[in-house]
């Protein structure tokens, strides 16, 4: 990857752009990560009003396979960026054939399937839990008793916990799959689960990569709710195999960019991956605050191949999901404004709304990160915010 140093001219002559496949809130905190780095920005993204286009240089409000608008970005842009895996793999592939892209359209589509991502797992020596795939009548009675009571999981197209659906029995499964309109589906065993971690590793198009520190996660209807780093329950040796793992990963895909894989922490202490990620991930916003380097600085660094140096954290950090649900917090239809005040008043929080012009239950609109000198003072001053804006304690 040819690199574009900050303040150098792209193809249009003025200073160099980096652009985005979609227009969410993962895109707009790379925008402002680019754009502190001197870079311009472009997002295409079909959204008149999509968070990230409201604050970039160029937004092409297109449908993410439409041809001109991939042209305008590639015409504009020194390299290209996707902000989530279900953009068309296809759409990355011609991107690539003009600009580069990271990262690799070979390596979206991994992550874009359950089964395919499941079996580069076990073609890079990374266990994951016991699984069959699903994609006729047929595979259900083939499944074996042992991946009972397990989760079954839509192939493609599901996060946040949409998609998937609880099997208590073989009895079950009929109901389970017709649930998920019969499309092809992942069982997965259930496994005593201890933690939920992640680690986020930047490999850039030499092979040099560097990480954050490891994540622990506690996640709510499927749906990331809180993060913290250091993780106080994982040992320092499974925090670093979970960061080898990934960055076998990322090197077995040819991977460039940032990639986060999350990982189950089993009651035994061993470590199966869950699944991954091909861009930064929610559990890596604490960055912003509690590091030296973000991940969304790394993501651009990578695109434009320059130096990557290994993220520092500076503070102790607890990150809270803001959802919508917290605008209905009265239990009404009418959505009121969270206690921010109060909020703010406590001493290292940071507020990060995400610019979304409606709230909506589940509907990711923001996060707070409290950052501290040690954990402990972390952990409590997040507890206190939680409780005032109505959060469970954790």
């Amino acid at each position: 990857m040819t690199p574009s140093l900050p303040g150098a001219a792209g193809p249009d002559g003025a200073a160099a752009m980096l652009g985005v496949m979609g227009g969410g809130q993962l895109a707009r905190m790379f925008v402002h990560a680019a754009q502190a780095l001197g870079y311009r920005t472009a997002v295409l993204d079909p959204d008149v009003a999509s968070p990230a286009g409201r604050v970039s240089h160029l937004h092409v409000q297109t449908a993410y396979d439409d041809a001109a608008g991939l042209a305008q970005l590639a015409r504009h842009c020194v390299a290209v960026t996707t902000e989530f895996e279900n953009v068309p793999a296809p759409a990355l592939a011609w991107l690539a054939a003009h600009r580069p892209v990271a990262p690799r359209a070979e390596a979206v589509a991994i992550c874009q399937q359950r089964a395919a991502e499941k079996a580069h797992f076990a073609r890079s020596g990374v266990p994951c839990a016991p699984h069959a795939t699903l994609s006729e009548q047929a595979d259900l009675l083939a499944v074996g008793d042992g991946l009972f009571p397990g989760i079954l999981k839509t192939a493609q197209l599901g996060y946040d916990g949409k998609g998937q659906c609880r099997v208590g029995s073989r009895a079950d499964l009929g109901a389970a799959w017709r649930s998920l309109q019969c499309v092809p589906c992942v069982l997965e065993k259930r496994l005593p689960l201890r933690h939920e971690i992640s680690a986020i590793v930047a490999r850039g198009a030499d092979g040099q990569w560097v990480h954050l520190p490891v994540q622990q996660n506690l996640h709510r209807d499927g749906i990331l709710a809180v993060t913290q780093v250091p993780a106080p329950d994982v040992a320092p040796a499974l925090a670093a195999q979970a960061v080898a793992q990934a960055a076998r990963l990322a090197a077995s895909m040819d991977y460039v960019g940032v990639l986060c894989v999350e990982f189950f922490v089993l009651d035994d202490a061993s470590l199966v991956a869950n699944e991954m990620a091909p861009r930064p991930h929610n559990s890596g916003h604490y960055s912003i605050d509690a590091c030296d380097v973000s991940q969304f600085e790394l993501q651009a660094r990578c695109m434009a191949g320059l130096p990557l140096v290994a993220p520092r954290q500076h503070s102790p950090a607890v990150m809270l999901n803001l959802l919508g649900d917290l605008w209905f917090a009265a239990g009404g239809n009418a959505a009121t404004v969270p206690p921010w005040d109060q909020v703010l008043a406590l001493p290292g929080v940071h507020l990060h709304l995400y610019g979304k012009a409606e709230a909506r239950r589940g509907r990711k609109m923001g996060h707070l990160t409290v950052t501290a000198a040690d954990a402990v003072e972390a952990r409590r001053v997040a507890l206190e915010a939680a409780a005032h804006l109505g959060l469970p304690a954790f």
